[in-house]
């Protein structure tokens, strides 16, 4: 069988160090293990002046031991062995439950201030657990916040780049507290702890962060880190671990776009595989460190054999002497032309420093100029909404208005309270009035009966005469209140005739104003029929003539942006350009410093009004935030044609989620059908909001007046027909103004004819009354007179009778007066009533506008102090590099002269030296030769026997230099043959784990009725995916790769090896955030009925899944605990991480 070598090179030159990325291979689907090194350079080394040649007594160690490479046929038995195994456990698990952890497990966990939330506790179950909500309510807040909080690094949770980051807006710190379970016999320091360990981490914007790891009891044990880590690890613990805890971004990265190479990174660290390879190549590269530092040490012999050498040839030296001086001269010469190399090295070193300086000036000055950009941006939005509120004036008027209408309401309110008083009264006097009538009758007839006999004759001529009288002041009091009816009845008339003639005028005058409109829109199409742009603005053409044109930092202009979109319905029309009609002229541009130039190009053609958008590209997914695809909203009724555009009115007005309906009432039917409400804009010109705890809110919109542009927006592009419309509208408004026009002249013509005949009238009813004066002076005479000649009795009986009836008739004349003048008030108080209720909806129109203006001063405002904020911060900034390099330009000159002096004076010594060495190697090889010298010079002054024994010396100290070296050098072999050892056991619990993986993935896949399986190439460090879904006989067993699956398909597919590869991990904590994006329903409900069954038998783990989708249509049992996250609160800002 052939072998290929585990390299591990021991050559005194070439070192070999294993790379992390190169260094395994493929086991499981191919047949060889190989161990690859990346070589080092050779590298000469210089010692005294000489290339010292060196020995190679460690050339046995150049290769290492071998390992076998297993074949196919090896391979497919090793499967068959251990794969069916592997089957039988998973059937032998699959109606079975796990046990509960005793230790290792979240038992709750609290935030506070941490990222958007204030406060935020869980009370998690031991074994499954479902965080669920909305988008944008934080639910990989608490993946986050359980990484932080045992110790996990910031970056790894893919939310921030460092604690600061995750603290709540405002607040000025966070804290994390975490109860892990700790019980059984393998509990950690349960006489310290207790049950459970408390572990609280508060950090401070500061950038402090401490810890407090308490026992059950609250009684802090210990506040060091090292005792955090020693509970993760006795607990098996990796928050680190991605398999262990899969953050949002890496869950979508694994679950939709994750490359063969990413799986496979996840399967070695998830499996812990890679921790174990680092060490084993942190063990290799101690090794090769050992042999680099044998190495270095072998670099010493070429110098003790010198030394040795140069002992026993002192003898032949004297000859030398000469030469040593010449030489003592060159080297000299070389030194001088050496410090002038390493001046210059240290001036063009100095050089780089300055240009790499000066390279961040424009850096600087570009982010300085884009803050003042903003602030001036800022500025603009200020100023504009300053003069938008100041534009609404105030309403003092308004509520005089009303203070005075309430005061005439209050005064009329008394009257009639006065007048419900007097009526009572009245009822109570004409009551008592009547029963004195009666009795007087009644006395006055007993009296006359008695006296009959004797004054008949004379009496029946006077009661003649008496209701001769009564009948005269009877028909003239019919005569003059049928006159007064009749004049009641024509003023009636007069009146109508007044209303009509009022309404008449109204016509008239909306008709001159449809008039006017329709004349200015006809003109408006003629001019949209020459200029298609003409509704965006004045000279339109030449703006865009102009922007094509000229040059600008970022993307040109794109705009007016009516010119992409189009409306489905003409239904929507009013309510788009009242909506929408500012957005239709605008212009959108990708960097802030083009905004000066674009705006000075509008003011230049008196485009003021229009509007500039500041956005850069960004083709974001929208679909999350719309409503049901039954729901119209404004997105769904527009055509539009650029996805730029498209996102631009996202942002800038939510078209994709802001629903629109026919009629108020539908619109508040359909946000109340919608979880979390929301806004509709409806075509009865009314905006509702429908708020999410409940309660709502209705807004009249303001329609555009006749003569604005706007009104030409979204109509019909055949400019004809709507100019034919238009001039149809005009003919019938000039029609209906010439027909109210004549009907309000008629009737003022009828109201003067009335005036004149109610005029007469008036001199009718004096003489109708001085007619019923006279009947009444009379009957009064008359009765006068019977009184005389009555009785006394009778007389006085018949006075009190007529007083009583004089004053019920005053009475019944005050009550008709009261009801008269009541009646008026009460019409009169309706009046003012609905007067009033007109000047409140006004007022209140009013506050929510002005409300509404200064909210956009705020926010402007706050804008504007950030980026006056930050100019502040990038002025100092330029100002201190500024700095920096006048001081660097500074040293560089004084470096200048000193090369230009050294140079100079080195000219003076002697010739230039090419390619002179360093200075310390020619110091000390100068320094040798002048000692070697000197040593000469008093040689004669030394006996043989002291240079023997100097030449001994020198002989025993490399002796034991070489038997040293050789000694390591076999303790570094032993050493590396012992990791090839654990190499070989390393590639076989791969070979394992990645069969399991198989085995189990392939398990999962038939739960949906497919077949598949992964494909591991460890040479090239890929993991892949091979999944059948169709009927094999039908496919002819062919596999799908997994980019022609469906996004359900592969989501799937991803889940059934995310679960095999948890099944080869022994972490206790398993958390998985977002995992069913991509998923259809059919494909997430299989998904996640087999992760509660995983879970389920699973043996002592817990399970923290997050997912934004609702969990209606699953099947939950006691081991699930469903956490619902509360809808997130709008109009909070933005986050501080972006």
């Amino acid at each position: 069988m052939a072998k290929r070598k585990v390299v591990i090179d021991d050559d005194d030159e070439a070192q070999d160090v294993s790379s992390q990325h190169s260094k395994r291979a493929r086991t499981a689907d191919s047949d060889e293990d190989i161990i690859e090194h990346s070589q080092h350079r050779n590298r000469p080394v210089r010692s005294n002046g000489k290339m010292r040649q060196e020995d190679s007594e460690d050339d046995e160690d150049d290769e290492g031991p071998t390992e076998e490479e297993h074949n196919e046929e090896e391979e497919q038995r090793f499967e068959e062995v251990n794969g069916e195994a592997i089957r039988q456990r998973l059937e032998q698990k699959r109606d079975t439950f796990g046990g509960i952890a005793e230790h290792g497990i979240i038992e709750s966990i609290e935030m506070h201030h941490f990222m958007c939330h204030k406060r935020l506790t869980f009370t998690f179950g031991p074994q499954i657990n479902f965080i669920i909500g909305h988008n944008g309510s934080g639910k990989s807040a608490v993946l986050s916040a359980i990484t932080v909080a045992l110790g996990g690094k910031a970056n790894s949770t893919g939310r921030g780049s460092g604690l600061k980051s995750f603290i709540r807006e405002g607040q000025p710190a966070s804290e994390i507290t975490i109860s892990l379970k700790n019980q059984g016999e393998e509990a950690y320091k349960p006489k310290d702890y207790g049950k459970s360990i408390i572990v609280t981490r508060k950090f401070t914007k500061d950038g402090s962060s401490s810890w407090k790891i308490k026992s059950k009891d609250g009684k802090v044990i210990s506040t060091k880190r090292d005792e955090l880590s020693a509970i993760c690890d006795h607990m098996n613990i990796q928050v680190d671990n991605p398999m262990n805890v899969l953050s949002q971004d890496a869950a979508r990265q694994f679950l939709s776009a994750s490359h063969p190479s990413d799986k496979y990174k996840f399967f070695l660290r998830g499996t812990q595989l890679s921790q174990l390879s680092e060490e084993y190549d942190t063990c290799l590269d101690n090794i090769n460190q050992t042999k680099k530092v044998l190495h270095q040490k072998k670099q010493v012999l070429p110098d003790l054999r010198a030394t040795f050498k140069e002992a026993s040839v002192r003898f032949e030296e004297a000859s030398k002497a000469r030469e040593q001086r010449f030489k003592v001269d060159e080297l000299k010469k070389e030194l001088a032309w050496a410090h002038v190399a390493a001046k210059q090295t240290e001036l063009q070193k100095q050089i780089d420093e300055v240009a790499k300086a000066q390279r961040r000036l424009p850096k600087i000055e570009a982010e300085m100029q884009t803050a003042e950009s903003q602030f001036k941006l800022a500025t603009d939005a200020v100023e504009q909404f300053e003069r938008e509120f100041s534009e609404l004036g105030d309403i003092d008027h308004f509520t005089k208005q009303r203070d005075d209408l309430q005061e005439k309401m209050r005064i009329n309110r008394g009257k009639i309270g006065n007048f419900k008083n007097d009526e009572k009264q009245m009822n109570t006097s004409l009551t008592a009035l009547n029963r004195s009538i009666d009795d007087y009758t009644k006395h006055i007839a007993e009296e006359e009966d008695r006296l009959a006999a004797d004054t008949q004759v004379k009496r029946d001529e006077l009661n003649r005469k008496l209701e001769s009288a009564r009948n005269a002041v009877a028909k003239a009091d019919q005569t003059n209140k049928d006159f007064l009816e009749a004049k009641r009845q024509k003023l009636a008339e007069q009146e109508n005739i007044k209303q009509r003639g009022v309404a008449a005028e109204a016509r008239k005058n909306s008709a001159q104003e449809r008039i006017s409109a329709a004349q200015s829109m006809i003109s408006q199409c003629k001019e949209k029929g020459q200029n298609a742009l003409a509704p965006y603005g004045r000279n339109i053409k030449h703006v865009l003539d102009q922007i094509a044109q000229m040059r600008w930092y970022g993307e040109p202009p794109i705009g007016p942006l009516g010119m992409y979109v189009k409306l489905k319905d003409g239904l929507w029309a009013d309510l788009m350009r009242i909506q929408l009609g500012s957005l239709m002229s605008a212009f959108a541009i990708t960097d802030a410093r083009d905004r000066v130039q674009l705006k000075k190009l509008l003011e230049h053609t008196n485009n003021n009004h229009i509007n500039i958008i500041i956005s850069e590209r960004d083709m974001f997914d929208y679909s999350s935030g719309e409503p049901p695809a039954h729901v119209p909203t404004v997105l769904r009724v527009l055509e539009i044609t650029d996805p730029f555009v498209l996102r631009l009115l996202i942002n800038q007005a939510n078209i994709e989620r802001v629903v629109v309906a026919p009629k108020r009432l539908d619109a508040d039917n359909i946000l109340r059908g919608l979880a979390g409400g929301g806004v509709a804009w409806a075509a009865d010109y009314m905006r509702v909001h429908r708020f999410a705890e409940g309660g709502g809110q209705s807004i009249k919109l303001n329609k555009i007046p006749p003569n604005d542009p706007r009104n030409m927006l979204f109509t019909s592009s055949d400019s004809a027909s709507v100019l034919s419309t238009w001039e149809e509208n005009l003919r019938n408004a000039e029609d209906e103004f010439k027909a109210a026009q004549a009907e309000a002249h008629q009737l003022r013509q009828e109201y003067q004819k009335f005036a004149r005949e109610i005029s007469g009238m008036n001199a009718q009813e004096r003489s109708f009354y001085e007619t019923l004066r006279a009947a009444k002076h009379e009957l009064t005479s008359l009765q006068e007179e019977a009184k005389e000649e009555m009785p006394a009795d009778i007389a006085g009986l018949q006075s009190a009778k007529e007083e009583a009836e004089a004053e019920k008739a005053n009475i019944m004349q005050q009550y008709e007066d009261a009801v008269s003048r009541r009646t008026a008030i009460d019409e009169e108080q309706k009046v003012l009533l609905a007067e009033s209720n007109k000047v409140k909806a006004q007022i209140q129109n009013f506050e929510e506008a002005r409300g509404g203006v200064r909210a956009k001063i705020e926010d402007a405002a706050a804008s504007r102090l950030t980026s006056q904020s930050n100019n502040a911060h990038y002025a100092k900034k330029l100002d201190d590099e500024r700095k920096k390099v006048e001081a660097l330009q500074t040293i560089e000159k004084q470096l200048k002269e000193e090369f230009l002096n050294w140079t100079a004076g080195a000219e003076e010594y002697c010739t230039r030296v090419e390619s002179p060495r360093k200075v310390d190697e020619v110091e000390r090889n100068l320094e040798s030769v002048q000692k070697a010298l000197k040593e000469r010079e008093r040689r004669h002054g030394a006996t043989v026997e002291q240079m023997t024994i100097e030449v001994n010396n020198a002989k025993a100290v490399l002796d034991n230099a070489e038997g040293e070296l050789k000694s390591l050098a076999a303790l570094n072999n032993a050493l590396k043959r012992s990791l090839v050892v654990r190499l070989n056991r390393w590639q076989e619990f791969r070979r394992h784990i990645a069969l399991r993986c198989k085995v189990v993935f392939q398990y999962h896949l038939s739960n949906r009725g497919y077949y598949g399986k992964i494909l591991f190439d460890h040479v090239q460090q890929t993991l892949q995916l091979k999944v059948q879904t169709d009927d094999q006989m039908a496919t002819q067993g062919r596999d799908k790769d997994p980019r022609s699956l469906s996004g359900g398909e592969k989501s799937f597919s991803t889940i059934c090896l995310l679960l095999s590869l948890w099944d080869a991990i022994g972490c206790p904590l398993r958390c998985l955030d977002e995992f069913d994006v991509f998923m259809d329903a059919v494909n997430r409900r299989i998904s996640m009925k087999m992760m509660i069954d995983t879970a389920n038998a699973s043996d002592k783990k817990q399970y923290i899944l997050i997912t934004p989708q609702d969990m209606g249509s699953i099947h939950v049992g006691q081991t699930v605990r469903v956490h619902r996250m509360s809808d997130p609160e709008r109009g909070q800002g933005i986050l501080a991480f972006s």
